[in-house]
């Protein structure tokens, strides 16, 4: 099986003091993110009194999500990976390098720091909403499941070439600036058509505090989908295969 050590892990990982503390470090980042993505929006909806979106806000809405998510991976990078994101840590898991058990740590704290996050932009701007991401006029449910598959692959591609691959080197020092280069350019590529997810946690938030559920199946399933084929290629072509293949420098 190409596919290193996909593992369920032990249930005493759960309470595991390095296992909580990853999970905390995932909350915190994706609070960080989410706080500046969907504020960015909201600041938006405040200077054109809900105004339609322009090319302006959208370049505004792709340069907020790509220096935040710069800051979240760099933050939580020595502790818990910098995932920030449901589908990057699904993908971790497809390629076997996340355990079962500390990945739905992670889904948790991701989906509480994206709703902590929504709540307190809520409060601080003394009640605006948390725009839930939709679809554009004329863009169907498959027209965006397709979008965000597509783009959660070259977003999970992305991590697993600059910051998961054992090969990566010197590469992983810059794998927060590519992480976040890849979706400040896919929101510019998908933000007009479904606003450019590519995140269950940040569709999650924004979803629960608004409570408006319209479509929000396809910000899980594509994702998903999209981050777990990432990873599963990644790893059987360029890691476990490379493994196989090539001889040993060991003398």
């Amino acid at each position: 099986m190409p596919i290193r050590n996909i593992a369920f892990g032990r249930p005493e990982e759960a309470t595991r003091p390095d296992a909580l503390k990853a999970a905390f470090a995932e909350f915190i980042c994706t609070l960080i993110f989410v706080f500046a993505g969907e504020g960015s929006g909201m600041a938006f909806n405040k200077l054109t009194d809900n105004g339609s979106t322009t090319p302006a806000g959208l370049v505004a809405a792709s340069l907020a999500h790509a220096f935040a998510l710069f800051v979240a991976v760099s933050v939580g990078a020595n502790i818990s990976g910098g995932h920030v994101n449901p589908a990057v840590t699904f993908g971790a898991f497809v390629g076997g390098n996340i355990t079962l058990l500390r990945g739905i740590l992670y889904w948790i704290a991701q989906l509480l720091g994206s709703t902590v996050a929504c709540l307190l932009l809520k409060f601080s701007t003394n009640g605006m909403t948390t725009s839930a991401f939709s679809l554009s006029s004329g863009v169907t449910v498959w027209n965006a499941f397709v979008f965000e598959i597509v783009m959660t692959f070259g977003l999970v591609y992305t991590v697993y070439a600059t910051a998961i691959d054992p090969k990566k080197g010197n590469l992983g020092i810059i794998a927060p600036i590519a992480i976040g280069f890849i979706v400040g350019a896919n929101i510019l590529a998908g933000g007009a058509f479904d606003g450019a997810s590519m995140n269950p946690a940040v569709s999650f938030g924004p979803a629960l505090v608004s409570w408006t559920w319209t479509n929000h199946w396809v910000y899980w399933a594509g994702p998903l989908i999209g981050g777990g084929l990432a990873g599963l290629v990644y790893e059987v072509f360029f890691i476990s295969h490379t493994h196989e293949q090539l001889p040993s420098t060991d003398y």
